[in-house]
C-alpha cells in the first residue's frame, strides 16, 4: 500500500494460506536460468489506484 497526498495505491500480495505457494509469490521453475513463476493468489488480482480530489489551500487565520 502506498499513500500520498494526491492517490491510494493498493498492491495485492500473496496470501500466506496459500496451498501452493505457501505464501512466497511462486517458485523457481528452469535450468542454468531459472525464472520465477508467479502464483495466482496475488497475480490474477489487479492493483488498485485511487486519485484522491484536490483540497482547497488553508486559509493562514481561522474564519471566526
Amino acid at each position: 500500500m502506498f499513500v500520498d497526498r494526491h492517490r491510494i495505491e493498493l498492491t495485492p500480495k500473496a496470501r500466506r494460506s496459500c496451498s501452493r505457494c505457501h505464501g512466497d509469490g511462486g517458485w523457481w521453475v528452469g535450468g542454468a536460468f531459472p525464472e520465477m513463476e508467479a502464483c495466482g493468489c496475488w497475480s490474477d488480482r489487479r492493483e488498485l489506484r485511487i486519485r484522491l480530489l484536490p483540497i482547497p489551500a488553508w486559509r493562514d487565520e481561522p474564519p471566526f
